[in-house]
């Protein structure tokens, strides 16, 4: 019998924003802009973005690696359900990450967004349980502060 081992970590990001929320939160809500930082150009092909952005609603992301990469040719699959949004306040997902048909993460992400003067301030917090050996939180910390960095380009 194959041991199982569960790694739990919760990190938090905070990145500002030279926009209101209003413009924030629209980098979420709207597909296409969010489909611009989230999935497009992560060195991977986009092979679907299914986005429904209300309480209860659901998105999925599937991308397969290039040649060259640690993977290539595997596929990999974000499927996220919108647990709690408040127009631009708060978002509150639940998602897991496939690698092949393996699961290896399962996470709850918070992204509050707090108005500063003309900007806002984001404040992410990611709870995640990473099953056996998978990228852990170090690595996924790293993926999210590039995707909010990106994001930057469609915000501001």
């Amino acid at each position: 019998m194959e041991e199982r081992c569960i790694t739990h970590s919760t990190f938090v990001i905070e990145r500002r924003y030279a926009a209101p929320p209003e413009r924030v939160f629209a980098a979420f809500e709207n597909p296409a802009k969010k489909r611009r930082w989230m999935a497009d150009e992560r060195g991977m092909d986009v092979e679907g973005f299914e986005m429904d952005f209300r309480p209860g609603g659901r998105e999925r992301a599937r991308y397969r690696f290039r040649e060259g990469s640690p993977f290539p040719g595997a596929a990999l699959e974000n499927n996220t359900q919108y647990l709690d949004i408040v127009a631009n306040r708060r978002i509150v997902t639940a998602y897991t990450m496939t690698l092949g048909e393996r699961r290896f993460s399962a996470s709850l992400a918070t992204f509050e967004l707090v108005p500063d003067g003309d900007g806002t301030n984001l404040v992410f917090t990611d709870q995640g349980a990473y099953f056996e050996g998978a990228d852990g939180p170090a690595m996924r910390e790293t993926g999210w502060r590039q995707l909010l960095d990106r994001a930057a380009a469609v915000i501001e």
